[in-house]
């Protein structure tokens, strides 16, 4: 599945144009299929276009269901977005294990990789660190604050981050250890590794910053009705979410400068 953003007008606005792919590692919601028509136009909306003025076009594959992009095309993506699942990223499942091996061949050709969630965490085993179920136990859903490291690396997309940021979580998973030679950039008070990076190719985002709220009411709503979560905890989430929001626009910001800033 592809699409355009920007139709180009000839063959070398075609030759300079940036390319992307989501590898989705969710099957479609209902509710996201009738409202957005997928994940894939969730995920478009939130980290395509932005500052950069060129054409961009965005391809998806279907990492759940066992599609990946061929070696031959890698070259030809300027970066990859993986998905959230709700399956676990340290599980031994084919396309699990076939996923991690192509984020490894994506970090050895120097490719920008943005994991959400279940791909944070995906990065983070396929790259040698520790991930497994949360050890304070139980779901994290809602709004969290996060606290930045007060030191961060010198990548241009880091530059001017606030102290403290909220952002949408929906996991029972986490990074228990982040790979060797990351820098961790962003914990809270529920979760040690909320953000990491591995120089200024590999970035992890441990919540969502994809997600509206209606889509997370949504989830909230299946996971109560699957006994997945108690209704109690589902309507406390709810009355949060009353009350407080994400600070969507400065996450959404971060990840464009993440997919879209050139560095050497």
């Amino acid at each position: 599945m592809k699409v355009v953003v920007a139709d180009s007008a000839d063959e070398a606005t075609r030759r300079s144009s940036r390319r992307y792919a989501l590898l989705l590692a969710a099957q479609d919601s209902e509710y996201v299929l009738k409202a957005y028509g997928g994940y894939f136009n969730v995920f478009v909306s939130a980290f395509g276009g932005g500052e950069c003025k060129e054409e961009e076009a965005w391809d998806m594959f279907r990492a759940v269901d066992g599609e990946l992009p061929a070696a031959e095309a890698l070259a030809g993506y300027d970066g990859f977005v993986i998905s959230g699942s709700p399956h676990d990223a340290y599980a031994d499942e084919l396309w699990i294990l076939r996923l991690c091996l192509l984020v490894r061949d994506l970090v050895a050709a120097r490719k920008r990789v943005l994991g959400i969630c279940f791909g944070h965490q995906v990065i983070c085993r396929a790259l040698g660190g520790r991930v497994g179920k949360a050890r304070t136990g139980g779901w994290d859903i809602g709004i969290r604050e996060v606290t930045m490291a007060p030191t961060l690396p010198p990548c241009g997309f880091l530059h001017g981050l606030p102290p403290y940021a909220k952002i949408t979580e929906c996991h029972q998973d986490e990074v228990w250890e982040a790979p060797e030679g990351a820098d961790v950039l962003a914990w809270s008070d529920k979760t040690g590794v909320e953000m990491f990076c591995v120089g200024d190719r590999v970035l992890g985002i441990q919540g969502h910053p994809e997600y509206t709220g209606d889509i997370l009411l949504s989830l909230i709503d299946r996971l109560a009705s699957s006994d997945s979560i108690t209704m109690s905890f589902a309507e406390a989430v709810k009355r949060q979410l009353e009350a407080t929001g994400p600070d969507r626009e400065f996450w959404l910001k971060l990840c464009k400068s993440f997919l879209k800033t050139e560095e050497a």
